[in-house]
């Protein structure tokens, strides 16, 4: 017989709190909130880098962090372990980002990818080679790649916070540029940042991905069965001299978008455990809490998991991954960057003009050549004008073109004037692409309000 329960008010203590989590959790997946906290922690490393105590900003990034069981013992600085082990968590995100977008999204068809396509190709082209016009012998041209990069996290940051008068089309637009510049910054490090590769570590970086596909094949579904996998990924990649983090790339672009087959779907065994456990009163506890796993396998297959581990991880990657990689790279020391040396005027020029003026200039005309050669067209309810926003935006290069610098230039001089160069780029980028925004959110507006029918801004 089963017995039932009385309902026993929730303590008012206990209902608030759950109201201030999930509140939180909403206000964590917002990327304005996510773009703030990553300026905050910039401008919290240039002031530390600046400050009387600037000798122990760098002592600290560069002290070592051991790790290791007996004689098998791995130190590096704790810079090294920012800059390439937590950074291939940002580049997982990124690499699922990409498998969704290839699945469902704005880079699902060609005919619908062409135009984000040609204006990131555009977006990267135009501002290497004004780099190059300006730098064009060694060590200084070692650099050309670091403005053909857009930061997701701060673009689509500032966009937000022009609020919803921006049309939706606008903000797919960038996010697709985005991500195919992501693809495009992942494929030049590959090629060009790499070290000349040992062929050795192939096997063991094989073996990893043998490792992952094996699990998936056994219908394995927890993230956490994929983390000794992606590590022996990651081992091989650092061993041939790959850059380490495209072991990130690489897992997400293997992350299935459809959930793991199973001879009952989820929604079907969550009716069924719900059932039971409904009608199950004082049944036996063991019965219980095997419907229990049941029910929490169906929710967790009722999400394909590139979406579910990318909502698991971003939080993790917007509040800790990111701001910690700013404020470990983002010190440049304004005394300790020497302008007058051969070079590094040019160096922080080149970054800066081929990010504030490269970027939008490349966008447009790649995506007006597209348009006219009849390649792709106008997303609806877009105009020319949101595309230069967009191109605007593009311009704010900050976290992979700071990580590309690390990997272009050895001499510390010249990686202080491209980091200047990005910083600064970035502000006046978002600066321009803000006072843009309002503009094309207020001609928006007044069209919206016209009489007589809706014409795009």
């Amino acid at each position: 017989m089963n017995r039932h329960v009385p309902r026993r008010p929730v303590p008012r203590a206990q209902d608030l709190a759950a109201k201030a989590l999930l509140t939180l959790e909403r206000f964590l997946h917002i990327e304005a909130v996510s773009g703030i906290v990553l300026l905050v922690a910039a401008a919290a490393a240039l002031v530390w880098a600046n400050s009387p105590f600037a000798a122990s900003y760098h002592a600290f990034w560069h002290a070592p962090l051991t790790f290791g069981i007996g004689d098998a013992v791995v130190s590096q600085s704790l810079h090294f372990w920012i800059n390439d082990a937590l950074m291939t968590v940002f580049f997982l995100v990124v690499g699922m980002e990409i498998r969704r977008e290839i699945h469902e999204g704005a880079l699902a068809g060609l005919r619908q990818a062409a135009l984000p396509l040609a204006a990131a190709l555009g977006g990267v082209a135009v501002p290497a080679l004004i780099y190059l016009a300006l730098n064009g012998q060694a060590p200084q041209s070692h650099g050309w790649a670091v403005p053909t990069a857009t930061d997701i996290a701060f673009a689509v940051g500032v966009l937000a916070l022009l609020g919803k008068s921006i049309p939706g089309n606008v903000r797919i637009f960038l996010l697709a540029l985005a991500i195919i510049d992501d693809i495009v910054a992942v494929l030049i490090i590959a090629a060009f940042y790499s070290g000349g590769l040992d062929y050795s570590g192939l096997a063991v970086a094989a073996a990893g991905i043998l490792l992952v596909l094996g699990l998936q094949w056994v219908g394995a579904g927890s993230a956490y069965a994929y983390v000794l996998p992606g590590a022996v990924l990651w081992i091989g990649l650092l061993k041939t001299g790959a850059h380490p983090t495209l072991a990130g790339v690489v897992l997400g672009l293997m992350t299935p978008v459809l959930p793991t087959r199973s001879h009952e779907s989820p929604l079907e065994m969550l009716r069924r455990a719900a059932d039971f456990l409904g009608r199950s009163g004082t049944a036996d506890a063991h019965r219980i809490a095997g419907q229990v796993r049941e029910l929490r396998w169906a929710q967790r297959e009722l999400i394909p998991p590139v979406t579910r581990v990318q909502m698991a991880l971003h939080p993790w990657v917007a509040y800790g991954v990111m701001p910690l990689f700013a404020l470990a790279n983002a010190g440049v020391s304004l005394d300790g960057v020497d302008l007058g040396q051969p070079g590094s005027m040019t160096v922080m020029l080149g970054v800066s003009v081929a990010l504030v003026i490269g970027k939008p200039l490349g966008v447009m005309a790649a995506s007006w050549l597209a348009v006219r050669l009849g390649w792709g067209s106008l997303p609806p309810g877009m105009s020319w004008t949101g595309v230069l926003l967009v191109g605007c935006l593009a311009g704010i290069g900050f976290t992979m073109s700071i990580f590309i610098a690390t990997l272009a230039f050895d001499d510390s001089n010249m990686l202080g004037a491209a980091k200047l160069g990005v910083l600064l780029a970035s502000s006046v980028a978002a600066v321009i692409g803000l006072a843009a925004g309002r503009l094309y959110a207020a001609r928006v507006r007044r069209r919206r309000t016209a009489p007589g029918p809706a014409a795009s801004a």
